[in-house]
Parts: structure tokens; C-alpha cells; sequence
């Protein structure tokens, strides 16, 4: 059983836990994971599994995952999964032997191994920190586990970067070894390669920028792709919610809560227009001359659609998160709070549970009691649910 003692140094004998553990450990102690529970809890039934999984973004790069991995998954006799960014496993193949030993501890097609919900694990904690990650067998959270190892690698969307998802490798203490790390890393990276192949590049010949879950927005224009600077950021998302256009002192109002900011926008617009041309940034009023597309709106427009489940796949995070600009704090603000709201009067269960098992939403609390009422009463997840609203209130 973990001890979080050991975080220090030694528990019970054994050598010194690493660091990447034990701030896992602690994530999962302030979580409320309980290190005794036996199986982590199926939160897609097989019915709603075969749509889910089909209309995810992953969905696209599983032949080349199988046709990469899955005869040395057989050859030493584990298993490959691959989880979507929540955690939860879209897919589970292996021989049957090794299926069938997984299946105790619930680690099968549906279930959920997000960090939050079992503790400790690779594709768990891989998404956690967005970074590869090993764990032996007593290095895991629950007691169940720790007959098992496992090794995940975080895939990205090769447009805004984010995390899509994990491919991990769960088997004996055999695969802890650095060919497992470099043979997924290789996977991870063919997988996005065939994301890009067939599906990116036809979005990117199109103006458009993504904003949501950075600080610096990437812009792309045709062939060019900008990163832009957080203040250059803040005056495209106030331009994109302008189409019309804005003056020099309505961006000066947007960017700053006093009037002790003005005197540098024109400076910074200067170098705006520097980066992106004059043929992309007029002026009198400042305007964008293309149709720029964008992740906040193309989010926005999906909610206003009905297609909540899009919507909440493709909210990667707040818009510039740490930007006190007010005319951004206002969007970001509005657009995170009409998710929310959608989302708690949804009346579904996997979509709750996926947007309280983000950091935006981590302590929502009536997300997490709308939750716990749609759940049966021996749901592992009610039992989660309600500790987290009680730790909230």
C-alpha cells in the first residue's frame, strides 16, 4: 500500500521512490483514490464505446499503432492500450491469457485510468504531466496493480499540440527497459505522423489560430506558421471577435484596466503588423483582412449546434489562460462557463465525469453533484464523486 511517508525517502525497506512517483502519489491522495480498491471503474459500456472511439481523433492512427506494436506485445506477452485524453481506454489487444489477468483489475476496453480516478499508472500519469512515463509494479497507486508495469507515451494533435491521448505497453517488470520507451516514442510520433497525412493538412491551407489551453496562440496562414508573443495573442482574439474591426483606443481598453497602457499599443501593433503583413492586418480601423478561423469559436459554434461531445473534446483548455487582459478575461470567462452549463444539465454520466477530470473543472462542484445524482448508488464513481464535494464544500 503506498505510503506517502515515503515521499522523503524510504518506506517500509524499499530504495527511494522517484520523484515522478511520488508527486503522483500525492496528486492521487489529494484526489481521494483508495489504494485498496481492486478495479478502476468502466465508465464507457460497450454500446457508447464502438461511438465514441470511432469518432475520436485516434480512431484514424490504430492501424498504424497495431501494425508498429502489436507483434512484440504478443512476444513478451503483454498488452497494448490506447487511452483518448481523459484517460479512459479506447482499446485493449493482447494474447487472451494476458486480457483475461488484466480484466481483474478493470484495465479493459471502456474503463477509466485517469490518475485522479486509480492512482499511479503510466497512460494515468502520462496524461497527467503530457510527458512519457515508466512505472513498476509497486510504483503503482493501488494495491491491485502491483503485479503489473506498464510504459504509455502522451499523443499530440498535430495542429495545436495538445494531448489526444496515450499509447502504453502493461505487462510483467520484463518491459522496463529503454527499447519499450523508444519503440513507443517512435509509435507515438508514426501515430501523429498519420493524423497529419490524413486529416491536418486540409485545415491547414486555411487562415486560422488556436488559442485555447496556451499563453501564445499559433497562427497559421496558408504555408506560415507564427507563434505569436501572450500580448499579440490577446489583440488577434479580440480582432477575431471583431471582424468589423477596432481602434486604436477600443484595443488600448481591451488590453489594459487603465488608461496607462494606451500610449504602447500603437507599438505593439506596429510590430504586429510587421509579423503578419499588411495584407493580413489593416488599418483605420484594425481589422484582419482574411477569415481566420479559430479553436474558441469553432467550440462555440459546435455548443450552439447541440454537439456537446465535439465541444468538450475540443476545449483543450481556457482561452489564454493567464492573460488579465479584460476584454480576454471576458471571452475566456463566458466561454468556459456556457461549457460548463451545458455540460451539468447534459444528463450524461461519461461526459460529467470527463469534464470534472480536467483542471478547469476539477473543482466544480455542481458538475460533481450532478454527477454523483445520475450515478447508481454502487458506482465506484459515485463514491468518488461525493468525496470530492465534500472536500469542495
Amino acid at each position: 500500500m503506498p505510503d506517502i511517508r515515503g515521499v522523503a525517502g524510504v518506506y517500509w525497506g524499499m530504495p527511494a521512490i522517484r520523484p515522478v512517483v511520488a508527486a503522483s502519489w500525492q496528486r492521487s491522495t489529494a484526489a481521494g483514490v483508495q489504494p485498496a480498491e481492486a478495479q478502476a471503474p468502466l465508465v464507457l459500456a460497450r454500446a457508447a464505446l464502438d461511438d465514441y472511439r470511432t469518432a475520436h481523433p485516434l480512431w484514424r492512427a490504430m492501424p498504424v499503432l497495431h501494425e508498429v506494436l502489436e507483434q512484440a506485445v504478443l512476444d513478451c506477452d503483454a498488452l497494448l492500450a490506447v487511452a483518448d485524453e481523459h484517460g479512459q481506454l479506447l482499446f485493449v489487444s493482447g494474447s487472451s491469457a494476458a486480457r483475461d489477468r488484466a480484466e481483474r483489475i478493470g484495465f479493459a476496453e471502456g474503463s477509466s485510468w485517469d490518475e485522479r480516478i486509480v492512482g499511479t499508472n503510466a497512460p494515468g500519469t502520462a496524461l497527467a504531466l503530457g510527458e512519457p512515463v515508466m512505472v513498476r509494479q509497486d510504483e503503482h497507486f493501488r494495491e491491485a496493480v502491483h503485479q503489473w508495469s506498464c510504459v504509455a507515451v502522451p499523443i499530440r494533435d498535430p495542429l495545436s499540440g495538445g494531448v489526444i491521448g496515450a499509447v502504453d505497453l502493461t505487462g510483467g517488470d520484463h518491459i522496463i527497459v529503454p527499447q519499450t520507451m523508444a519503440m513507443l516514442r517512435a509509435a507515438a510520433r508514426l501515430a501523429e505522423m498519420e493524423l497529419m497525412r490524413s486529416g491536418v493538412p486540409a485545415q491547414r491551407s486555411a487562415a486560422r489560430v488556436s488559442a485555447l489551453g496556451v499563453d501564445s496562440a499559433a497562427l497559421v496562414i496558408g504555408d506560415r506558421t507564427i507563434s505569436l508573443s501572450p500580448r499579440h495573442s490577446e489583440i488577434v482574439a479580440m480582432l477575431v471577435a471583431h471582424p468589423r474591426g477596432l481602434t486604436g483606443d477600443e484595443i488600448a481598453c481591451g488590453l489594459y484596466e487603465s488608461e496607462s497602457g494606451q500610449s504602447t499599443v500603437r507599438a505593439e501593433l506596429l510590430r504586429l503588423r510587421s509579423v503578419l503583413g499588411d495584407d493580413v492586418l489593416a488599418s483605420r480601423p484594425y481589422r484582419l483582412t482574411v477569415d481566420l478561423a479559430a479553436d474558441w469559436t469553432d467550440l462555440q459554434e459546435r455548443l450552439a449546434s447541440g454537439d456537446l461531445e465535439q465541444a468538450l473534446r475540443a476545449y483543450v483548455g481556457p482561452l489564454l489562460p493567464h492573460s488579465l487582459a479584460p476584454a480576454v478575461v471576458e471571452m475566456r470567462e463566458v466561454l468556459h462557463e456556457a461549457l460548463a452549463a451545458a455540460v451539468r444539465a447534459c444528463g450524461r454520466p461519461d461526459l460529467l465525469a470527463s469534464w470534472t477530470r480536467q483542471p478547469w473543472a476539477a473543482d466544480d462542484v455542481r458538475a460533481w453533484e450532478a454527477l454523483a445524482q445520475l450515478l447508481p448508488m454502487t458506482s465506484p464513481m459515485r463514491a468518488v464523486a461525493q468525496a470530492h464535494i465534500q472536500r469542495l464544500l
